[in-house]
Order: structure tokens, then C-alpha cells, then sequence
């Protein structure tokens, strides 16, 4: 619901709610620039304070423009961040970068992760980030590399070409599971900014 979306403060928040709507037990939104604006290649480093808990799972993600005329997966997908909430096994204090191609109508994707040291990302602003260009995509979390792929190979074209962003805060799916007992509610994911940087 476009109502879980606010910008406030200077801040992009996207809330997740338990309250029933549709027939469903939670609700939450998720913002997009498709058709809007859409990037190939540069820097792209997002600052935000994340969700957490048991079946959170917020990501800051980006899909090939081109998903209207090929579907997915062969439109391609680069997940900056996603975090798959919970406490066990320190998910709260762990993101995932992955992108996601088509091999042959079945979907091929390579991830990465990291774990901060202490703590969970709800603490404090991250700064997630990925460089991209056309030999390769580097995915960093507070400018420290945690990942890489090399998008040279035919079978990734994929990734030479725009994409635009979506920013969401699920609730439950197969990743993460469903909330439990120890989810806390609301839980929001504030993104302070969104900065491109490309080569002219």
C-alpha cells in the first residue's frame, strides 16, 4: 500500500505493519523507478538503517528495464542489499548481494554475503554499494568489498544494459520464513540516500 511509504525528514521510510488488508495479516509498500529513471553503470551507494526481526526481509534491489518484453529472469537483476531478517544465525547482522540471469528459461544467480562484527544493521546507517561497469559488478558495504562477479562472459549480457531501482520491505516469502512471537511491529527501513555516480 502506497501508505507505508513516506518521505519525511529527509528520510525514504518504507514501514511493515501488522494490520489486516486484502486478507492479509501484514502490510508494507515498495517504491520503484520504472519507466521513471533508469541507470548502466557507475557507483551507486545507498545509505539506510535496515528492519530486523523474524521474517523482515527489506532489499534495495534493481531490475532490467526490459522486464515488460522478456520477463523474468531474462531481464536480469542486481540485488544491492537484501536482508533476510532474524536472529538466528546472526541474520539480523548479515546482507546479501546477488544478481539473478536467465540460463536457457531457468533462473542462474551468484550471491555473496557479509556479517558485520557485532551488532545488527538496525543500529545504526550502512552505506550499501555496488561498481558496475561493463568487466564486472563489486559489492561493498561501508566502502569495504564483500563480493564480485565478472559480467564479461556472453551468457551475462544481462548486465550491459539500464535498470531501474526498487526499494521494498517484505514480509514473509520462502527466504525468510513467516514473523513469530518475536517480531516486533512495526519495523521500518529508512534510506537516507540514493547517490549515482557515472562516468560522463
Amino acid at each position: 500500500t502506497n501508505q507505508n511509504a513516506v518521505v519525511s525528514d529527509g528520510l525514504l521510510q518504507i514501514t511493515a505493519k501488522q494490520e489486516a488488508m486484502g486478507g492479509q495479516n501484514y502490510t508494507s509498500s515498495r517504491i520503484k523507478t520504472q519507466g521513471i529513471q533508469s541507470w548502466k553503470y557507475g557507483r551507486i551507494d545507498i545509505r539506510a538503517a535496515l528492519p530486523k526481526g523474524q521474517g523482515i526481509w527489506p532489499a534495495l534491489w534493481m531490475l532490467g528495464e526490459n522486464i515488460s518484453e522478456v520477463s523474468w529472469p531474462k531481464c536480469g537483476e542486481i540485488d544491492i542489499m537484501e536482508l533476510v531478517g532474524g536472529s538466528a544465525e546472526n541474520r539480523d547482522g548479515t546482507i546479501h548481494g546477488t544478481v539473478h540471469w536467465d540460463n536457457a528459461g531457468s533462473n542462474a544467480n551468484y550471491g555473496g554475503k557479509t556479517s558485520l562484527p557485532f551488532g545488527v544493521f538496525n543500529d545504526e546507517y550502512h552505506v550499501f554499494s555496488i561498481i558496475w561497469d561493463a568487466e564486472k559488478i563489486v559489492w561493498l558495504v561501508d566502502n569495504v568489498q564483500y563480493h564480485v562477479i565478472d559480467i564479461r562472459p556472453a551468457e551475462l549480457n544481462e548486465f550491459q544494459k539500464p535498470y531501474f531501482f526498487i526499494f521494498n520491505v517484505a514480509v514473509g516469502g520462502i527466504w525468510p520464513g513467516i514473523p513469530d512471537g518475536s517480531t516486533a511491529f512495526p519495523q521500518e527501513m529508512k534510506v537516507d540516500y540514493i547517490r549515482v555516480f557515472q562516468k560522463k
